[in-house]
């Protein structure tokens, strides 16, 4: 097997013919994914290192993620686990386009041209499935954790469709702030995303479901392409409990399960976006009654070709505890972080999950440098195509 140069110059390998160039090609293409390994984990940073490491911190094991001290690291378990070969690298490609190391995805696909067999550029090889995404605890190191899709979109190997965002405003964002601090500052970020803003402030737990109903009334609210709700508010695991002192509040699912397919028609097919930030209670100190609230669905099968009725939907719910509103200038670390990252996303045009991914790399740096001051998050989505609020 010889290398030859192409028309541009740019080395390539001509496909082995027999036996021995097939062993000699195989050897060759090991070598290169080291040599290619080897040199994007000499240009990543300490930060990088950290967020890769978070980015896989429920694929691999804690001890082994502790281990890794550098990017190397990370790729020889990745191999172990048989998730990185030289002919499987669109895991590293994706991991390096989350962290926002585009630069480094660049040399990602020129290896897979080159080098690979069949392989085809990360940027034309989004993924063909609504993916659901979740980020739980422990305390000071959260992880991603890719489970079940619920709707197909795209054929696979097609770039993923993006949602249609034409509207003048882009459509409505509804920002409720019970504790008095953050919706300001995300009332001047999506007002700069071109949103219809209302902002409502310090409401109890039956206000905050009327509001929400309310806008489920007037026809005119639905104008737009796409629907944002923000809610700050002290609560438990499951409930919330707006400026309530007594009661148990309602169920945080109630807030998705008004705008599914269903429930809210007029939505249907839309992004409906959720920016959750709760202040953890004791929930022994809470008095409920068990209500009848629809079960969540998000790992529903759709029947074939139709839409499920919650898909479309994105869900990003940050908590910390309520003792942190007593600091002086406290201010969310979960919300600064959404707000700078939508901000950013605006000028370099990324995606909503980028957007998330940056959230989750500064709630986990923050977590890493105040341990007694954790954010924990639970992230997942339903959208079919990509969405960009630019």
């Amino acid at each position: 097997m010889k290398i030859f140069s192409n028309h541009s110059g740019k080395e390539c390998y001509k496909k082995p013919s027999t036996y021995t160039d097939a062993v000699f090609y195989l050897i060759t293409w090991f070598s290169l994914c080291r040599v290619l390994m080897i040199n994007i984990s000499e240009e990543m940073s300490t930060k990088d290192v950290e967020e890769i490491k978070f980015l896989f911190g429920n694929t691999l094991s804690r001890e082994k993620v502790k281990k890794s001290k550098s990017f190397l690291d990370v790729i020889v378990e990745l191999e172990k686990l048989d998730l990185v070969s030289p002919e499987r690298v669109d895991i590293v490609g994706k991991c390096l386009l989350d962290i926002g190391r585009v630069d480094l995805v660049k040399k990602v696909n020129c290896y897979k041209m080159s080098a690979g067999p069949s392989a085809e550029p990360l940027a034309q090889r989004q993924s063909c499935q609504a993916a659901e995404i979740k980020q739980s605890q422990p305390a000071h190191i959260a992880r991603v954790n890719m489970v079940v899709p619920v709707h197909k979109e795209a054929a696979c190997g097609s770039p993923m469709e993006r949602y249609n965002l034409n509207t003048n405003p882009r459509g409505v964002c509804v920002i409720i702030d019970c504790v008095g601090n953050g919706g300001e500052m995300l009332e001047q970020t999506f007002k700069a995303l071109h949103f219809n803003v209302s902002l409502y402030l310090f409401l109890t737990s039956d206000l905050i479901l009327l509001s929400l109903r309310e806008i489920l009334r007037p026809t005119e609210n639905h104008i737009g392409d796409v629907f944002v709700c923000c809610i700050i508010s002290r609560g438990s695991t499951h409930r919330l409990l707006g400026t309530d002192e007594y009661g148990g509040g309602f169920a945080i699912d109630c807030v998705r399960n008004l705008f599914t397919g269903d429930a809210c028609p007029m939505l249907a097919g839309k992004p409906k976006l959720f920016f959750i930030q709760r202040y953890n209670v004791v929930e022994s100190n809470l008095n409920y009654v068990a209500e009848s609230v629809e079960v969540d669905g998000f790992n529903r099968q759709p029947a074939s070709g139709s839409i499920p009725k919650e898909a479309d939907i994105f869900w990003s719910h940050c908590w910390t505890e309520e003792r942190q509103l007593l600091q002086r200038k406290h201010h969310s670390v979960y919300l600064k972080a959404l707000t700078d990252a939508l901000h950013d996303a605006q000028r370099r045009k990324l995606n909503l999950v980028d957007v998330q991914m940056r959230v989750n790399g500064a709630i986990f740096e923050h977590n890493r440098r105040n341990p007694g001051a954790a954010y924990s998050i639970d992230v997942k989505h339903t959208l079919r195509k990509n969405l960009y609020l630019d």
